[in-house]
């Protein structure tokens, strides 16, 4: 198929940012990949410098108008810069701090946007498949182009909406997906690659999930509310005349910016500092109780914030987009053989894009050679090993699978509040050890013990590591409303920890689960998600671990969205996680 040769080398020629974004999707499509690439010409705009320290940009004026200005940020770089010492702590230099603010870098609006009118319409905006022909090859690519439009049919003039595309067939006999490439052209229109990987017919699918303005909104409350969720902190202890106190107050983050200032400061506080990691946690202090009488820890709620004008731009999420219906006809190939993928799993493989399809509810992996799992041969693979998993309720599905498809495991009762664990299941017979433990605050949970909430880089490093250790761990969806440097922080300590673990011990399998879709509002969007995707797989990207990327699992699926995964996907991610350990 031919394209005008600019895109083929857009789409070719980017290796500046091509280990940071393969392999990203969102939702029941795929994400909106931004480049920024010196082979691209067509109305470039270079991101600012400094980019991670945009998020503390104001991002809108009193009139609640949006826009994206390089001064604006450029004047914030000057008077806030990285944590250099942090950072050179983690052996991370100028250069690689760098590839992290191109990772983060989304465009935005390059004029004030007033009315809602103004903004993306997923009534108007469109797309096409270009150069579409009778019959493919398995195998061959086609390109669809986005054209974005505002509610007046007036062409967009620049970048920063989020879409998401996929190709699909849900006709009987056959049920496939698979994600699509989508790449800002930073002028209005979007770009979007897509692989033919299976023999029959598809269609295309786009979706508008955030428009350009609404992604302000989802920026500058993360700027400037990141206490709107919060938590509580439960208080015990003894009281006059053998009674006993008990006080519930609030408790986040010590982050003196983003809002989280708003907790408190000074003696307003009881504040606790953990040892190893050197992060804070903050409650306001009781009335009664001293700050050491705190037992538990719970969500709190959610404070909204968002004004009528936010709202309106936050209408217009999630919603398909018109655009060429036709069947595109897939035949087979004599090339069909070069679609499998006979490399066994290993730590450090890179995701490619697509990381891999589904055909008929089963996930055939680009990565690597992965098989099927039944509970016999799921046994044989986890004797004699100790299975680590740390994280959030996404990863307590994974716990509660291997329960199910290991049936000689049986679940130890800790007496613990289940939603944050820890728990524990074991087979004696097999000598299998499984342990699911919540990743520490913040954790939106029913009340739990604190005492069992610990952070995940201190787990790995009470760990002694080995052949028989298997170590798997996610985070996200309980970060969406901090401070992109605040999880950078959390993630660059976890990779010390993995670091120092795999230099004492080798052997030791390490895998990362990244983040689930399926957030689509302003406490939890996959757009937030998506960034913290990215701060993850930049962190780990040379560490020698197996990145399991169920964020194109989860995203083109024909199941209904949600950030708790249906089985047959979670069937399909402990097929890969088990193909991590037995690559044989």
């Amino acid at each position: 198929m031919k394209i005008d040769s600019q895109e083929q080398r857009f789409h070719r020629e980017r290796p500046c940012l091509k280990v940071l974004f393969t392999g990203l999707c969102l939702g029941m499509m795929c994400f909106l990949v931004m480049w920024s690439c010196m082979g691209f010409k067509e109305k470039e705009k270079q991101p600012p410098h400094s980019l991670l320290f945009q998020h503390f940009a104001k991002l809108h004026n009193s009139t609640n108008s949006f826009s994206s200005s390089a001064a604006d940020v450029s004047e914030i770089s000057s008077k806030e810069s990285p944590t250099n010492s942090f950072y050179s702590e983690f052996g991370i230099s100028s250069a690689r701090y760098s590839s992290l603010q191109q990772a983060l870098y989304w465009a935005g609006p390059d004029r004030s946007v007033t009315a809602v009118s103004m903004s993306t319409s997923p009534v108007h905006s469109t797309f096409i498949i270009q150069n579409l022909k009778d019959s493919y090859q398995i195998g061959e690519k086609i390109y669809v182009r986005i054209h974005a439009r505002d509610f007046n049919n007036n062409s967009k003039p620049h970048g920063g909406d989020f879409f998401q595309a996929k190709l699909f067939s849900f006709k009987t006999p056959i049920k496939a997906s698979v994600f699509g490439e989508v790449v800002d052209l930073l002028n209005g229109s979007y770009s979007v690659r897509f692989l033919l990987p299976w023999v029959g017919q598809a269609q295309v699918a786009v979706r508008l999930i955030h428009s350009s303005e609404g992604v302000q909104v989802l920026k500058h409350h993360r700027d400037t509310d990141s206490d709107r969720v919060f938590f509580n902190g439960y208080f015990k202890g003894p009281g006059p005349n053998g009674t006993r106190l008990n006080e519930i107050v609030k408790c986040n983050v010590k982050w003196d910016k983003n809002g989280l200032e708003r907790v408190g400061k000074e003696d307003c506080c009881c504040e606790y500092k953990d040892s190893r990691t050197g992060e804070e946690w903050r409650c306001q202090r009781p009335k009664s109780l001293p700050c050491s009488a705190r037992v538990y820890h719970s969500m709190g709620g959610y404070i909204k914030r968002v004004t009528a004008k936010e709202a309106k731009f936050m209408q217009q999420t999630n919603k398909g987009i018109n655009g060429q219906k036709s069947f595109i006809n897939i035949l087979p190939s004599n090339e069909s053989a070069r679609m499998d993928v006979r490399d066994k799993c290993r730590p450090g493989l890179h995701s490619p894009v697509p990381a891999g399809f589904y055909l008929n509810d089963v996930w055939t992996s680009f990565v690597c050679k992965t098989r099927q799992f039944t509970p016999q041969t799921t046994t044989q693979c986890l004797k004699d090993k100790h299975i680590y998993m740390m994280g959030d309720s996404t990863m307590r599905q994974w716990f509660e699978f291997l329960l199910k498809a290991v049936p000689s495991l049986k679940r130890m009762n800790l007496h613990v509040q289940y939603q944050a664990g820890p728990l524990l299941a074991v087979d004696v017979g097999n000598n299998i050890d499984l342990h699911w433990r919540a990743h520490g605050v913040p954790l939106r949970c029913r009340k739990t013990e604190v005492a069992n909430l610990h952070y995940i880089s201190n787990e790995i490093e009470d760990l002694a590591g080995g052949p028989h250790t298997v170590i798997v761990f996610n985070l996200g969806p309980h970060f969406t409303t901090y401070p992109l440097d605040f999880f950078t922080h959390r993630v660059l300590r976890i990779r010390k920890a993995v670091v120092d673990l795999l230099q004492r011990a080798p052997e030791t399998t390490v895998i990362i689960k990244t983040v689930n879709t399926g957030y689509k509002d302003v406490f939890g969007s996959d757009w937030y998600s998506l960034q913290l995707d990215r701060i993850l797989r930049w962190a780990f990207q040379d560490v020698g671990v197996y990145i399991l990327d169920v964020w194109q699992m989860t995203s083109c699926h024909y199941n209904k969205e949600n950030i708790h995964p249906g089985p047959v996907i979670i069937k399909n991610e402990m097929d890969i996680f088990l193909s991590f350990i037995c690559p044989e």
